[in-house]
C-alpha cells in the first residue's frame, strides 16, 4: 500500500534525496509552503496529500515518494512555520525572554489557526523545533535549576499557550459562524447569568462578579497565567 511505511520512521533522518537519478522537483519546503497555504486558507481537514499535490502540479502517488505518510506532512508543517520564531541572542533576563517566546508563540497560532491541533510531542524533532529548543533552553540559563526542570518549564508554558490561543481561535471561529455580533451573543448570556446570580444560589459568584466589575483585559489575564508558571520554577526572590 503506497504511503506505508514497513517500520517507524523520522522523515528527518531520511535524505531529502539520493545521489543518483535526475534532481526531484520539489523540494521539502516546498511541499510544507504548499501545505501551510492549504490549512491556511482551508484548515487542517483540507489538508491531503491529493490536495497538496495539486497545489504542487503533481500526481498524488509521485507526492509520496518525498513524503510517505500525511504524518510527516505534518512534521513538515509544523517545521515550516517554526522558522517564525524570532531567535535572537538572550537579554540575560529568563523571564522577560520567555515570555517573549510564548508571546510570539501566540501570534504564530493566530497566524496559522491550525497549529494548536498538531502542537504534540510526536512533532518535536524537526530542524526547527530543536532550534526553538535550544534557543529556550539559552535564555533559560541565568536560571539555577537542572535542565531536565527546564524543559518541563518550556513544556509547561508552551502547554498554557497552546490552550489560551486554542480557545480564543475557537471562539472568535464560533463567533464569525453566529448570524449576529459578538456585542448581541455577550448581552444575551451576561443578562441570563445576572439573573441568576441575583437568585441567591450563588453567593460566591455574586461576590466574585461585584468585585471584578467591568471589562476583563484579556491581555493581561495572558500575561497573568504566565507570569504564574513563572513563578512555579524560581527557586529564588524576583
Amino acid at each position: 500500500m503506497a504511503g506505508k511505511a514497513a517500520e517507524p520512521q523520522v522523515i528527518w533522518a531520511r535524505p531529502e534525496r539520493t545521489g543518483r537519478g535526475p534532481r526531484p522537483a520539489f523540494t521539502r519546503a516546498d511541499i510544507a509552503a504548499a501545505a501551510v497555504r492549504i490549512a491556511d486558507t482551508g484548515g487542517l481537514e483540507a489538508v491531503s496529500m491529493r490536495h497538496v499535490a495539486a497545489e504542487l502540479g503533481c500526481g498524488t502517488m509521485s507526492l509520496y515518494n518525498y513524503v510517505p505518510r500525511k504524518e510527516d506532512l505534518y512534521e513538515l508543517m509544523i517545521d515550516a512555520i517554526g522558522a517564525e520564531h524570532d531567535i535572537r541572542e538572550p537579554s540575560g533576563d529568563w523571564r522577560a525572554d520567555m515570555i517573549r517566546n510564548a508571546q510570539e508563540t501566540r501570534a504564530i497560532m493566530h497566524r496559522h489557526t491550525w497549529v494548536p491541533r498538531l502542537m504534540s510531542g510526536v512533532y518535536g524533532f524537526s530542524p526547527n523545533t530543536l532550534r526553538y529548543l535550544e534557543h529556550c533552553l539559552a535564555c533559560l540559563e541565568p536560571l539555577d535549576v537542572s535542565y531536565s526542570v527546564k524543559i518541563e518549564l518550556v513544556a509547561l508554558l508552551n502547554g498554557v499557550v497552546t490552550t489560551y490561543t486554542a480557545n480564543e481561535i475557537a471562539t472568535a471561529e464560533r463567533t464569525r459562524a453566529m448570524p449576529w455580533s459578538e456585542e448581541e451573543e455577550n448581552a444575551v448570556r451576561i443578562a441570563y447569568l445576572g439573573s441568576q446570580v441575583a437568585t441567591g444560589k450563588y453567593p460566591r459568584l455574586a461576590a466574585a462578579f461585584m468585585a471584578d466589575s467591568g471589562p476583563i483585559d484579556l491581555e493581561a489575564v495572558f500575561r497573568r497565567a504566565l507570569e504564574r508558571v513563572l513563578d512555579a520554577f524560581d527557586p529564588g526572590p524576583r
